[in-house]
């Protein structure tokens, strides 16, 4: 098996970690901002927020639903969360790897998301980038409204 090819964002926000870090694990706050795209409707987001629990979203976009599942490997508040990741229906095996990492900063936090996916999903590193940018980018802008 290949190294796993390894996505790095990172995004400043004007909040306290605790409350950057809940977000991800409130199912309000994650419906707003996790995997929400403008075109879209959240219509599921269940969230057990325990090692071992796990998440579910599904998005109604005009081309059809779109699911998202993570499974929770670390919770460690508020400076580390480590999910097993898939979208849309799939098989254990395609299952992928997310930390986040936040720090304090002067004024506020800085998160780092690491995503490890398989080197044979190569083509959509810069979809991937994309799409973990935006969700960043939402989680700002309720963060700090």
């Amino acid at each position: 098996m290949s190294a796993p090819l390894v996505l790095t964002v990172t995004r400043d926000f004007a909040a306290p970690a605790e409350r950057v870090f809940d977000a991800w694990l409130d199912p309000a706050d994650a419906a707003r901002f996790l995997f929400a795209t403008p075109d879209g409707e959240m219509i599921r987001c269940e969230i057990d927020p325990r090692v071992g629990g796990g998440f579910t979203l599904t998005e109604r976009r005009p081309d059809g639903d779109a699911e998202h599942r993570g499974r929770y490997l670390e919770i460690d508040r508020p400076r580390r969360l480590v999910f097993l990741f898939a979208a849309d229906p799939a098989e254990e095996g395609e299952w992928t790897r997310v930390s986040i990492h936040i720090t304090d900063a002067a004024d506020g936090c800085t998160l780092t998301l690491t995503h490890e996916i398989d080197p044979q999903w190569a083509a959509y590193e810069a979809q991937t980038r994309k799409g973990w940018t935006m969700i960043l980018e939402s989680l700002a802008r309720i963060l700090e409204s």
